[in-house]
């Protein structure tokens, strides 16, 4: 049963395909994974351009997949790298999203068998 996230935006989204659910979540499994490495590279170097770049891409898709805190987690790196605030006040907040994110992963390829 998945706690990290949520489909019921998909299903609604395109009248209940399976198929369109699957491919959601795969996108899901390929990009925004990949996105948090960048982003934590880009933290690290206080790289506002490409952290907010990397917040902004996967922000759609945790609103889609129904991950409401992971999404408030990503609103905040948004809102540091405008702000351009200090690294150390961003690390708890990247470090809640990155887990989110890697527990949605497990769930997401356990409940589809990937």
């Amino acid at each position: 049963m998945a706690l990290q996230y949520n489909l019921s935006k998909v299903y609604e989204i395109s009248e209940n395909d399976n198929d369109f659910a699957l491919q959601i979540v795969s996108l899901f499994l390929e990009e925004v994974p990949v996105e948090i490495k960048s982003m934590k590279d880009a933290i690290e170097l206080k790289d506002y351009t490409r952290a907010y770049a990397s917040a902004h891409k996967i922000k759609p898709t945790l609103d889609l997949l129904g991950m409401d805190m992971a999404y408030d987690d990503n609103m905040l790196v948004m809102t540091w790298t405008k702000q351009e605030g200090k690294r150390k006040e961003i690390k708890d907040v990247f470090k809640s999203l990155r887990n989110r994110v890697e527990e949605a992963v497990v769930e997401i390829k356990k409940d589809f068998n990937l």
